[in-house]
Formats: C-alpha cells, structure tokens, sequence
C-alpha cells in the first residue's frame, strides 16, 4: 500500500487500523477562469500564426474564396473556384518545374505532414523509444516542418533534453517501417536539431548509360562526371589532390567507376595533362583498353611492383623541384598529373604469395598515398574486401565509396565509423546488375554524412570507342617531370554535387 505513494510520503503514515487503506491527496490549486481563457486564447493566436507563416498557399486558397463569397456572392466564388484549378494545370503543363517548386512540392509537403507524420508522430515516437509516456503525460520530440522534392521527404526534428544522435541513427528502421517509407536517413542539421530523409522513391534504380565524353576545347582536371547523386544531381568525382579507396563485392560496379573516371579525363589526356597509369593484375577489366595507357600499363605482379616504385620515383623528384616554391600542384604538360589506377590491389599486397613483392608494393602505395597528393600523384584502389589484414593502408585514403558489400561490418570498415548508422546501408543494395551494379554510397574526406550515389555504366563497346578515338593519346609521350615517357591516363575524384544512377 505505501510503495504506491509518491515521495517519502509513506515513512510519514502511520495506521492503528490494519485492514484501512490510506489515502494520500496532494494540495489542489485551482486556476481561475480568467487565467484559463487568457492561456486558451493565446495559444489560438500562436497557432493561427504558426499555420499562415508555414502554409501560407494552404490557408490564402480557402480564406480568398471565403472573401470573395462574402463580396461578390456565391457564383463569383465558384467560378473562381474554378479558375485557380485551371490555372494551376496550365501553369504545370508550360512550367512544371517552377510550379513544382513554388506549388507543387509545398502542398505535398503539407498533406505528408498532416496525413504522415503528424498522424503517426506520437506512436513512433513512444514505441521506437524516442519518446516518454510518463505519469499520463507524453514527451515527445518536436517535428518541427516537412520539406519534400522529387525523391524524398525530408523531417526537421528537435530532439527531447538529453537525447543523442546515436539514439536516433539506433532506430532508423523503426522510424521507416513506422511512417511507410523504404529507409531513414538520419542527419544533424545544428545542436539539438537532425533531418530524417526518408525516400519515397529509388531514383537510382534505373542504371545509366555512359556520360558523353567531355570536349577537348577546354580540357581539365577537375572533378569528372561519371553518373548521379540520389538527389538528381551530377556525380562529379574528385581526383586530383586526394586518393579514392572503391570497396564492393564481385559484380558490383567497381569497373564502372575506374572506366567512368578514364573517359571524363580522356581530352586531359590527350592535351597532355593527365596520365594514367593502370595496375592491372586479374588481367580482365583494364587490359580492354591498354592501348589508352600504352607502356603505363602492368598485369605481372612484379612489372606493378616496378611500376609503382617509378611512380614514387616521380613523386620525389617533383617534391625535390617543389620543395620551397610551392605548395600544391597545378597540371602541366611538363609536370602533368598522374592517376594510378590499381584494380583489385588485394591481389598485390595480402593474396601475392612472393613476400618481398608484397612488401614492395605495400612500401610503394603507402608513400604514394601519405606523399603523393601535394605534387600531383593519385590513387584510385579498387577491392573486394575491406579487412584491415587485407588492406592495411584503407586509413590513407580521403575519399572513399562502398558499393554492395556482404556483411553490415565492413561498411563502416570502409567508410569509417558510424557510416551505416548514418543511412549507408552498402550492405543492403541488391545484387541483381540491373537494379545494384553501380550503386554505392561515398563519403568523402570533408563530409561525415555519406552520399548514395549511381555510376553510369561503360559498355564494351564505349571502350572500344574510346580506344578508337583516343588510343594514340598513351602513345604520344610527354614529359611526366623526371624525364620518362608518358601514355595516355585518367584521373577519378569526387565531388558531392551529383548523383549516379
């Protein structure tokens, strides 16, 4: 009986009576009709506010066709009524996009608020865990606005006192199965504040064919178009001035990438301002188009060994001539930026038997990759598996993109801690090639939050196209700074603004 009162009020109750129940009853202030009416009413106020300055299109349609009832009468009103309808269509059909973005994407954002999030909001929110029931009262997180494009709604929160974002990224299936949608998506916005994105539609699901190659008027090194952001952006990949680790399982897209890069950089190339120089040692993917690297080209595990050594060879000499005068590199056709691409470099460091190769290539790509960004010398890796027994030098790579992996471990393995828990679920894409091959999520070295992307799919016969137009390219040789001759090359980076497909 006295574990049920509140405090230590029950140490302070004592009954003769063995078999009378004790009834505690705290002191009752009663709030005066005035005061109640005042609360009542300001907090009509507030809301009428709230909902004019967060849908004014939603509140002006009703409230203009009530004034115009009012003034000119009821058939003045419906033929307005509609007029508006009739406008709106013709205003879709010659401009959609901007009636999508001033209309269109507004009013859906209000009715998924209303019949979603709002509806749902107070029983996600207490059986995920994310909200309290305490006492008969709810505690409930704040949402805050709805916001909502082609693809995706995004939810602006403000979470409870003392809550963290790991309690939010915890339970992003909860919050997905609970409003409907495919996945969540949990992101900081400010302190206290997060967006949860949750898609509506897979924009990616479609692959893409390869992006047109560049024109040779204005050649450069910048970031490469090789397919598309899920938000229906370019993916533009950065590789001059970083390195680029690509993880993925057998038949998940990784030659997309490497071919993607190759053809954005091909009138580099050819301009003399980008060499690639390919690491091939399966001997399947990049051999379809040496003729674009010409002599910078090696399959034998000990000619990658030798090639990797005069690469850092490179990098030295042009540190020794930088040394003092600057800090970053800028192409030339004297001093050209150099890509070297290695597919499946597992097949060179923990799978080669002979160990003193092994420990020549890791020394190699280890100098390379902690030395080689500041005077024009990049890596792009691709592999299978991201163990660190496998690949114990992944730290060393800024830029980094998980295509389908196996297992739910080795996403954070290759895009760093807390990836998964942030929305990159690489273990998840499909493994069937029309729907996954290309898909992937990449983080780079500025940004946390990692981004789903899509690769346009090269085919062979883009290659033999490629080797067709630009082959004679790898053979023209030019000055790669140490006196040696050059062979045509990519260069792949990334820069978030776009999406693949």
């Amino acid at each position: 009986m006295f574990k049920k009162l509140p405090g230590d009020e029950a140490r302070n109750l004592v009954s003769t009576t063995p078999d009378t129940a004790v009834v505690f009853r705290p002191a009752v202030v009663k709030t005066p009709a005035f005061v109640t009416l005042v609360i009542w009413l300001f907090r009509l106020v507030a809301g009428l506010v709230r909902l004019v300055v967060r849908h004014p299109v939603a509140v002006a349609v009703p409230v203009g066709l009530g004034v115009i009832w009012i003034v000119y009468g009821r058939t003045m009103a419906l033929v307005v009524a509609g007029f508006v309808p009739a406008m709106g269509l013709s205003w879709f059909l010659l401009e959609r996009d901007s009636f999508l973005r001033l209309v269109g994407w507004r009013l859906l954002a209000w009715w998924r608020l209303v019949f979603v999030y709002r509806r749902h909001w107070q029983p996600v929110m207490v059986i995920s865990g994310l909200g309290r029931h305490l006492r008969g009262r709810d505690y409930l997180p704040h949402l805050r606005r709805v916001t909502c494009d082609a693809w995706a709604d995004r939810v602006s929160v403000k979470m409870l006192a003392g809550q963290a974002v790991k309690d939010w990224a915890d339970r992003a299936e909860h919050l997905a199965h609970g409003f409907g949608a495919p996945s969540c998506r949990v992101a900081v916005a400010r302190a206290g504040r997060l967006v949860l994105t949750f898609p509506r539609r897979d924009p990616l699901a479609v692959p893409l064919p390869a992006v047109p190659i560049p024109g040779d008027r204005d050649p450069g090194v910048g970031p490469v178009e090789i397919g598309r952001c899920e938000d229906g952006r370019p993916l533009r990949l950065k590789v001059h001035g970083t390195h680029v680790l690509i993880a993925g399982a057998t038949g998940a897209g990784k030659g997309s990438y490497l071919w993607g890069t190759i053809r954005g950089l091909l009138p580099a190339m050819r301009a003399g301002l980008v060499q690639v120089w390919a690491l091939d040692p399966k001997r399947m993917e990049l051999s379809f188009g040496r003729d674009l690297f010409g002599s910078r080209y090696a399959a034998d595990p000990a000619e990658c060994a030798d090639l990797l050594e005069e690469a850092v060879n490179v990098m030295q000499g042009r540190a020794d001539r930088f040394a003092g005068l600057q800090r970053s590199h800028t192409p030339t056709t004297d001093d050209p930026f150099i890509l070297v691409i290695v597919d499946e470099v597992a097949f060179l460091t923990a799978y080669q038997p002979d160990k003193h190769l092994r420990q020549r290539i890791t020394a190699a790509l280890a100098t390379l990759t902690t030395q080689g960004r500041a005077v024009g010398v990049g890596i792009m890796a691709a592999l299978q598996d991201p163990r660190k027994e496998v690949m114990n030098i992944r730290n060393l790579f800024p830029d980094k993109i998980a295509l389908r992996l196996d297992e739910s471990e080795q996403v954070d393995m290759v895009l760093g801690d807390g990836a998964r828990d942030r929305g990159a679920l690489a273990d998840h894409i499909s493994p069937i090639p029309h729907r996954g091959a290309g898909v992937g999520y990449l983080r780079l070295e500025t940004s946390p939050d990692p981004v789903r992307v899509r690769a346009a799919y090269v085919s062979d016969a883009d290659i033999r196209d490629m080797v067709q137009r630009y082959g004679s390219a790898s053979t023209d040789g030019t000055n790669t700074g140490n006196g040696s001759a050059s062979t045509g090359g990519a260069a792949e980076g990334y820069e978030y603004g776009s999406e693949a497909a």
